[in-house]
């Protein structure tokens, strides 16, 4: 299977936010390469919210282009088999947790539509949520300004809306 039909089974089996997972079904089925960077019209990223809900927080990082405090995530890339191994590489490469971040069961927590710069013009971002493992130690990636964890009740004060909503989604997820 091609992780372009990974993709539109994921998301077929997604039910949240219906329109938005409409818009990016519509996507995939007029863009054979829309989960690539390459294509102009958008494409698909992955990203993860690595999470330690034993210390109640969450790691994020500064964004080194964007300078904004951000769950980890990034681009398909064409050794990618699934959505799922797209989050978690990215939360792994940008946390520098080697070994032991688990997704949390359920498939994609939230779907977030945000327009980016030309020559593209649209991350069209399955998000997920990862567990941190025990006693993790996070290293900072060459991609950030900063990585660091925030309690959850400080997440809204220093991250944007986006990310605020994919906690509150983690932790309706977790029962919390």
């Amino acid at each position: 299977m091609s992780l372009h039909e990974d993709a539109v089974l994921v998301l077929k089996g997604y039910e949240g936010q219906p329109e938005l997972r409409d818009l990016y079904l519509e996507h995939l089925a007029a863009h054979p390469d829309g989960v690539y960077k390459p294509c102009t019209a958008g494409h698909v990223t992955g990203s993860a919210l690595v999470i330690d809900p034993a210390r109640g927080r969450v790691l994020l990082t500064l964004h080194k282009k964007l300078g904004m405090w951000l769950q980890m995530g990034g681009h398909c890339e064409p050794g990618d088999d699934t959505l799922e191994a797209v989050a978690l590489r990215e939360a792994s490469e940008e946390s520098g947790i080697a070994s032991g971040l688990s997704l949390l069961p359920g498939g994609p927590v939230r779907l977030d539509r945000h327009a980016i710069p030309a020559p593209c013009h649209w991350h069209l971002d399955v998000q997920y949520a990862a567990l941190a493992p025990a006693g993790a130690e996070a290293e900072i990636s060459e991609e950030s300004l900063d990585l660091r964890w925030f309690p959850y009740e400080e997440v809204a004060a220093v991250a944007d809306t986006s990310v605020v909503r994919l906690l509150e989604a983690t932790l309706a997820r977790l029962g919390g």
